[in-house]
């Protein structure tokens, strides 16, 4: 039988198993990051700044159509994480196929949808006309690759909660390297527009599905997919979703009011998109020891309220969010001191860098608050409380977002004041966060 690299969290000392679950995942983000910086580095080299403008202004877009099923994913992860602490393997096996078989009917779903409305979406964000058919094709494209996207999320965080972040890491090294190949040999060598480099992701993104299914498939027995079996089981199913459905959402809501600021950036013109753009780029790697850790901090709390040990809870979560935001706000400081030579790496125009500047000297300063309210989120998440969460998230980073750019772009026509939102919202998501897991009981969900 072959031997699983599944990791129990429930024993053995805190930092440790946390750091070392953590790390694997920050390597394979890194390098998630890596290829999505290149495929903008080499579009904005290679086919100039409106070609940079469409690809790097489609981010909120593909967040917001993709968040939800991201969402899903992880409160699938959540319930295989609470059972696999359990040690209830048949429950374990039954949410895996029927997430898996879910994820598919997802994927065909966002991938009629993304092909049909990519254009009436980008009309809504005021996507400017010179950069508008880039855009689409490179959306569309994109979009036609949903189920292989829609799949790597939900195999990804099957395998993290089962404690198993060294194999994602390898399946996205592997890929990450297939993109950066097929982004130069695309739109470098053969000169071919931004529909390409889309297909370039697309490829790397299937690949890493079908790299992740191999590696389900070939597990221990007790745990190992077998294709006859993938089917909807609705009582696993409405579990999942109950957990799920309000990540999902949250992500989904956000990106919506995300999508709002992008329309006001792109108001001000294709430089603005560009150089905003290229610093949302650089942003990705702040939301490494982010991810790293925030997935960490979901699959520990979950494993250990499942087996009870509430204790344990306690301290994995005060360590956790205390490594993410000192991180963090390390990674804000460096990119505040370096942003301008950072951008140049996309596009050296001038009006581009100084987009760019301005964008990430308003935010980066600010990532403790980022990087804290994104672990409490995981704690509540990983305690089954996503509801919660969504609340508290799409209440401020959504509801509170959309007023204020409104009323902001109203009142004058200021770049920077719309881009102080982030972190305005950031501090005041953090203090309800605090009142909250202080006050209610938030460990005993499961019970």
């Amino acid at each position: 039988m072959q031997q699983t690299a599944t990791t129990r969290m429930t024993e053995g000392s805190i930092p440790k198993k946390m750091i070392a679950f953590a790390i694997p995942l920050f390597l394979g983000n890194l390098f998630q990051q890596l290829y999505n910086v290149a495929d903008s580095l080499i579009v904005g080299n290679a086919l100039g700044s409106e070609a940079l403008a469409a690809v790097t202004s489609s981010g909120s877009l593909i967040s917001l159509m993709t968040g939800f099923f991201h969402g899903l994913a992880t409160g699938a992860g959540v319930v295989i994480s609470r059972y696999f602490g359990a040690r209830n393997e048949k429950a374990v096996r039954r949410v895996i196929h029927t997430d898996i078989a879910f994820g598919f009917l997802c994927g065909i779903l966002l991938t009629v949808v993304g092909v049909l409305f990519t254009p009436q979406l980008l009309k809504l964000m005021g996507t400017p006309a010179d950069v508008f058919p880039d855009s689409v094709a490179y959306l569309r494209i994109y979009f036609l690759g949903s189920i292989g996207i829609v799949l790597y999320n939900i195999c990804m965080s099957i395998l993290n909660a089962m404690g198993d972040s060294k194999h994602p890491l390898y399946y996205l090294m592997i890929s990450s390297v297939v993109n950066v190949v097929l982004d130069i040999i695309f739109c470098g060598f053969l000169g071919r527009g931004v529909a390409f480099a889309a297909l370039a992701t697309v490829i790397s993104q299937c690949l890493s599905v079908c790299l992740c299914m191999y590696r389900l498939m070939h597990m221990e027995e007790k745990y190992r997919v077998n294709i006859r079996e993938l089917c909807l089981d609705m009582p696993v199913l409405k579990e999942i979703l109950r957990i799920g459905m309000p990540s999902g959402l949250q992500m989904s809501i956000i990106s919506l009011a995300n999508v709002v600021v992008q329309s006001n950036i792109n108001a001000f013109g294709k430089m603005a998109m560009a150089g905003c753009g290229a610093y949302q780029k650089i942003q990705g790697f702040v939301f490494l020891p982010v991810t790293c850790f925030t997935m960490a901090l979901m699959t520990f709390v979950g494993q250990n309220l499942g087996a009870k040990e509430y204790e344990r809870v306690k301290k994995g979560a005060i360590f956790g969010v205390g490594c993410v935001v000192l991180i963090s706000e390390i990674v804000g400081v460096v990119i505040y001191a370096f942003i301008p030579t950072m951008i140049t790496w996309f596009d050296p125009n001038s009006a581009v860098v100084a987009y760019g500047t301005l964008h990430a000297r308003t935010d980066t300063l600010f990532y403790c608050l980022l990087a804290f309210s994104h672990g409490c989120a995981s704690i509540l998440q990983g305690a089954g409380k996503s509801a919660v969460s969504m609340g508290i998230m799409v209440a401020i980073w959504c509801g509170f977002r959309v007023t204020f750019i409104t009323i902001v772009a109203y009142m004058t026509h200021n770049l920077q004041f719309i881009l102080s939102v982030y972190p305005i919202t950031w501090a005041m998501s953090s203090i309800i966060f605090i009142m909250y897991l202080k006050k209610s009981d938030w460990m005993h969900s499961f019970d």
